[in-house]
C-alpha cells in the first residue's frame, strides 16, 4: 500500500505543480458555467416559461420565470459536473502519456513495483483530482445560487451528488487510462483531449436537450456512460425544483419535461432506473480496467 500511496501522491502532484494545467482547468470550468447559465440557460428557461403558460391557464408569470430559471440552472450544473468528470480526469491522465514520452514509464517498469499498483496510481490520481474539481464546481454553483437568492440543495441531495461525482470520476478515470495506452506522445494526447472536450457536451445531452436529437442519435448516446452520469445528477439536482415549477399541473407534464430534458432515460417502454444506471457505469469501469490491464501487460511483453 505504501507504493500505491506514493504513486498516487506523485501523479497528483505532477498535475498540481503544472500551474497552467490547473489554471486552465479552472478557467474552462468557469467559462462553460458562465456560457451555459447566461446563454443556453436563458434560452431554455424562456421556452419552459412559455410551455407553463400554455399548460397552466392563469399563472404567476414572475414566479414561473424565477422557478424556471432556477430549474434550468440546476439542470445545467449537473451537466457541467459530468463534463468536468471527463475533461479533468483526461487532463490528469496526461501525466502517464508524458511519462512514456520522456521514458520515465519504462524506468517504472524496470523497478520491482507491482504493475497493477502502477496502473492504479494513474487511475486513482485522476479520480482524486477529478472528484476534487467537481466538488469545487458544485460549491461554486451553490454559491452562485445563494448570491441570486435561490434555495440551496438539501443535505441528502448533496450527499447523493458527492457519491455520484465519485462514481463518475472513477469511471472516466478508468476510461482515460485505457485511452492513454493507445497514445504515445503529449501532442497527440492534447489533440484527443480537445476533441473529447468538444464532443462531451453533445454526447451527454448537455448543450442540447435530448428532444432536440434524432431517435437514432439518442439510441447511440444511451449506450455511452456520459448520458447516464448526467441523467443521474440531473435527477437529484432537479427533483424539488421540478415539483415547485410544475405545481398545479398534471404529473404527466413533469414526466414529459424529464424525458425531453434527458433527466429520465427510456429504452422502448422501459424507464432506466437509478440502480440500473449505477450498474451500467460500474460495468464500463470494470470493462475499461480489464481491457487496460490486458493491453498494459501486452505492451510490457513487447
Amino acid at each position: 500500500m505504501g507504493e500505491l500511496f506514493y504513486l498516487v501522491k506523485r501523479n497528483t502532484l505532477v498535475f498540481l505543480r503544472e500551474r497552467s494545467a490547473v489554471f486552465f482547468s479552472l478557467l474552462s470550468m468557469l467559462i462553460v458555467l458562465g456560457l451555459m447559465v447566461v446563454f443556453l440557460g436563458r434560452m431554455n428557461s424562456e421556452s419552459l416559461v412559455n410551455l407553463l403558460s400554455k399548460l397552466g391557464g392563469r399563472r404567476d408569470r414572475a414566479a414561473d420565470e424565477r422557478n424556471a430559471a432556477y430549474l434550468i440552472q440546476l439542470w445545467t450544473l449537473a451537466g457541467i459536473l459530468v463534463v468536468n468528470s471527463v475533461t479533468v480526469t483526461l487532463t490528469v491522465t496526461g501525466s502517464m502519456v508524458q511519462d512514456e514520452a520522456e521514458k520515465r514509464l519504462m524506468a517504472f517498469y524496470a523497478t520491482p513495483v507491482n504493475r497493477i499498483r502502477l496502473s492504479l496510481g494513474y487511475v486513482l490520481a485522476a479520480w482524486l483530482v477529478g472528484t476534487g474539481m467537481c466538488l469545487l464546481t458544485l460549491a461554486v454553483g451553490e454559491g452562485y445560487f445563494a448570491l441570486n437568492g435561490y434555495g440551496l440543495l438539501g443535505m441528502e441531495a448533496l450527499l447523493k451528488l458527492c457519491g455520484m461525482i465519485a462514481l463518475n470520476t472513477f469511471v472516466f478515470s478508468a476510461i482515460a487510462y485505457l485511452l492513454a495506452l493507445f497514445v504515445h506522445n503529449s501532442s497527440a494526447w492534447s489533440g484527443l483531449l480537445t476533441i473529447i472536450g468538444t464532443l462531451v457536451g453533445f454526447v451527454g445531452g448537455i448543450y442540447l436537450p435530448m428532444d432536440a436529437l434524432s431517435g437514432r442519435v439518442q439510441s447511440v448516446l444511451k449506450c455511452l456512460p456520459v448520458i447516464h452520469g448526467a441523467a443521474m445528477m440531473r435527477t437529484v439536482c432537479t427533483k424539488d425544483a421540478i415539483r415547485e415549477t410544475f405545481a398545479g399541473l398534471p404529473e404527466e407534464a413533469e414526466d414529459l419535461f424529464r424525458e425531453v430534458m434527458g433527466i429520465s432515460l427510456w429504452v422502448g417502454e422501459h424507464k432506466i432506473s437509478l440502480g440500473e444506471q449505477v450498474i451500467f457505469l460500474g460495468f464500463y469501469a470494470i470493462l475499461a480496467i480489464g481491457a487496460g490491464a490486458v493491453l498494459s501487460r501486452r505492451r510490457r511483453l513487447r
